[in-house]
């Protein structure tokens, strides 16, 4: 399953944020009257209430160590604060905006502004239908196709706001936006490994939308479908299936560690994960001997790239073939969804409908729980 692998760059980008912002930690906040709405599951941000404003703080932007950043949401435009004390300051109500991974461009979906996006970063890359309609009327800047965002676009399209993703390079463009007064704003959705946490994430988007409650509408949906379908496993008697995941590159077989989130779905959907001993949250890098070793015999393979077929699978790498999942056709992609231009649904849309997978997991593992439903991010390796 890779959906919980990152990019090997992702832990070096980290550690220059870091410097950059060991000489720029935030002022605290003055005593202000805040009370803080809670969340649910995801740990990574914070979202206080005062007369007139919301105050975001987020509390985990990436994994390492680092200050709060701060964010003032001006809910009355001639609000009197001292803003100097936040990273960022949005008067609502917003227009445009420019977002930096896909997984962000959902929540304007599903709160119903998806033509509030004016920038992105490789447009192809995009599948929502909504978000599409608006590329294809032109309303889109393509930013560029490369690792990050190409920053003098941004500034040309003064948005209200830019969100950036942690897990690229656009971090070193924070203090250049801040000089141009365009605020930057720091989502760390992917490093939540709770699925509900990731999924959480909506309402950040929400409060600096001016959207908070229905972004909380919702993730109320989507937390109870999550926890009707994992309320199915909980009555399960039988044993679990025994599952492997992920495939080589350069010959290291990369697999979801055993604390990450698609290890915990894996979990919640009642498979057995022969890689538990993987430790971390991050993706583990093992020897094909090894993973033959453990998972030869597995009864599912999960998460096998972007394979379409056996027989492709097979001429990429033949050792593919020494595993009984292999043998017995059971091995699922999620590649089911694609957009026009190739863009992957499952990496688009999965953060926030964790609902989705563990229903596509379950009908995987034990078909017989859902019988009526029809898989939506996964799809069976077959001959043809």
């Amino acid at each position: 399953m890779k959906i919980t692998l990152l990019h090997p760059f992702s832990y070096f980008i980290f550690s220059i944020f870091i410097i950059l912002i060991s000489c720029q930690s935030p002022k605290e906040i003055q005593e202000l009257n805040l009370v803080e709405i809670p969340n649910s599951y995801a740990k990574g941000f914070a979202v206080f209430q005062g007369e007139g404003y919301k105050v975001i703080e987020v509390r985990q932007a990436f994994p390492d160590e680092h200050p709060p950043f701060r964010y003032l949401i001006k809910e009355i435009p001639d609000l009197k604060l001292d803003e100097t004390a936040f990273d960022a300051v949005i008067p609502l109500p917003i227009s445009k905006v420019v977002l930096t991974s896909t997984t962000q461009v959902p929540h304007l979906d599903y709160l119903g502004v998806s033509d509030l996006l004016m920038g992105f970063p490789n447009l192809d890359l995009i599948s929502s239908p909504q978000t599409r309609k608006w590329i294809d009327a032109g309303k889109v800047t393509d930013l560029g196709s490369g690792a990050q965002a190409n920053i003098e676009k941004i500034i040309e399209l003064d948005p209200d706001w830019v969100m950036i993703s942690t897990l690229g390079e656009d971090l070193k463009n924070l203090e250049i936006l801040k000089s141009a007064a365009i605020p930057a704003l720091l989502n760390g959705e992917y490093v939540e490994q709770h699925p509900l946490g990731r999924a959480e994430w909506i309402k950040f988007t929400g409060v600096l939308l001016g959207k908070f409650e229905e972004a909380k509408k919702v993730f109320s949906q989507i937390e109870s479908d999550y926890n009707k379908a994992s309320d199915l496993i909980k009555e399960l008697q039988q044993n679990k299936p025994n599952v492997m995941a992920g495939v080589m590159y350069k010959d290291i077989w990369y697999v979801p560690g055993a604390d990450s989130w698609g290890a915990r779905l894996l979990e919640v959907a009642g498979g057995d994960y022969l890689f538990k001993d993987q430790k971390g949250t991050g993706s583990a890098q093992l020897s094909y001997e090894y993973v033959l070793e453990q998972a030869q015999q597995a009864d599912f393979w999960l998460g096998a790239a972007d394979f379409k077929t056996l027989k492709e699978m097979e001429s990429a790498d033949p050792r593919y073939a020494h595993f009984d999942a292999f043998k017995q056709g059971n091995i699922y992609t999620y590649t089911l969804k694609k957009g026009p231009t190739g863009g992957l649904e499952y990496f688009e849309l999965g953060y926030l409908r964790p609902d989705l997978i563990l229903q596509d997991l379950i009908k995987i593992l034990h078909p017989e729980l859902l019988p009526g439903y029809s898989l939506y991010f996964y799809t069976k390796l077959d001959e043809k």
